[in-house]
């Protein structure tokens, strides 16, 4: 198709920022995906904890929202131009703890603390350097989900339509909980060095951390429907009884150790927690009134962190919200999965005309 791109991957530099605490990061890149029909109104695609920019991939690495993204799909690459930043602090090629520090040597645990607005406030420097001053629609779930409803808040003039997938307007104490029993396991981890080490490779604490997160992510339903109290083959070290879910967990936490850098880990747990549009604004509530855009909330049943009411009571709020329920044993990741089930949700919310004059709420 002419004018067609996809599969573009490139860097932006965007020189110094300020962050929220005061320090400063001399020569900021983030890296992006760009794809879709050249000219079309921009999709953002904000990417959740341990996400990246590739969010279409390509068709030997699908990228991990090809199920939603693509020519004919809910986000239609045939109609929109969308988006995606690798955050300031990951590890997929923007700047964060792997890049080179002034000093000429990895910042590794000595990157500083960055918060949601900090992601949002340089992507928005980032399109500016692309040339892009609105955007059709923001749209991302639980991490991915505190940067889009930010950018509402932020910038409500640059922002048409938000999509809010599994995240609230506030991190909720259950979430830190679970947060500081991840960043525990790291940073007591002997090889973890106080973030000096070398490599992931012998950093048990970064796999247990995702292990502790995939339980809070699936709903119990799902792991009795998946693993029972099946055995494996083979006993663990010691002997003991190896459980299917148990061998499902060191999968997972292994996978992770060998793809995502530690610290950066670290860092996003605690811009997570940061995460909270009310502070310096008189609470959440008060803050949902700056927001203009077209909202569309979208929950998911037995989601622990993320809970459905707390969605459905930001939609009340805003002036132009709609709230969707999807019935899921996914819990928390229902926003990665069974895009059939609820992606029309987002092809509508990008369709629909930008509403200024009245509520729009529905259950």
């Amino acid at each position: 198709m002419k004018n067609f791109r996809y599969n573009v991957e490139g860097m932006v530099s965007i020189g110094e920022i300020v962050l929220e605490n005061g320090a400063t990061l001399p020569d900021v890149t983030l890296a992006y995906e760009r794809v879709g029909r050249e000219g079309a109104p921009v999709v953002l695609v904000c990417h959740a904890l341990t996400g990246t920019h590739q969010t279409v991939g390509t068709s030997e690495e699908p990228g991990w929202w090809s199920g939603l993204i693509g020519e004919g799909k809910s986000i239609d690459l045939t109609k929109y131009e969308v988006i995606t930043f690798n955050v300031l602090g990951g590890c997929a090629g923007s700047t964060g703890p792997t890049s080179q520090s002034p000093q000429g040597t990895p910042y590794r645990g000595n990157f500083p603390n960055v918060t949601v607005r900090d992601l949002v406030h340089t992507q928005k420097r980032a399109l500016q350097k692309l040339g892009i001053e609105t955007l059709h629609a923001v749209i991302g779930g639980s991490l991915g989900g505190m940067q889009a409803v930010e950018w509402a808040t932020m910038y409500p003039t640059t922002v048409e339509r938000l999509v809010l997938l599994a995240s609230t307007p506030a991190f909720s104490a259950y979430g830190i909980a679970f947060n500081h029993l991840a960043k525990e396991a790291i940073l007591l981890d002997p090889a973890f060095r106080g973030g000096e080490y070398e490599g992931n490779e012998n950093l048990r604490g970064l796999s247990i951390a995702r292990q502790l997160g995939m339980v809070t992510y699936r709903s119990g339903a799902l792991f009795q429907e998946r693993f029972q109290r099946h055995l494996q083959e083979e006993a663990n070290d010691e002997g003991l009884p190896f459980y299917a879910v148990e061998s499902y967990l060191e999968y997972q936490g292994n996978k992770l150790q060998k793809r995502f850098d530690a610290n950066s880990y670290v860092r996003l747990l605690d811009t997570m927690n940061s995460h909270d549009i009310g502070r310096e604004r008189g609470g959440w509530q008060e803050a949902a009134t700056l927001i203009t855009a077209n909202v569309i909330c979208v929950g998911y049943t037995q989601d622990l962190v993320y809970p459905p009411e707390e969605i459905q009571a930001f939609a009340e709020a805003v002036d132009h919200g709609t709230f969707h329920l999807v019935d899921t044993v996914f819990g928390h990741d229902g926003f990665l999965v069974e895009f059939e089930r609820w992606g029309h949700f987002v092809s509508e919310a990008l369709e629909k005309s930008v509403c200024k004059e009245e509520n729009q709420l529905s259950g």
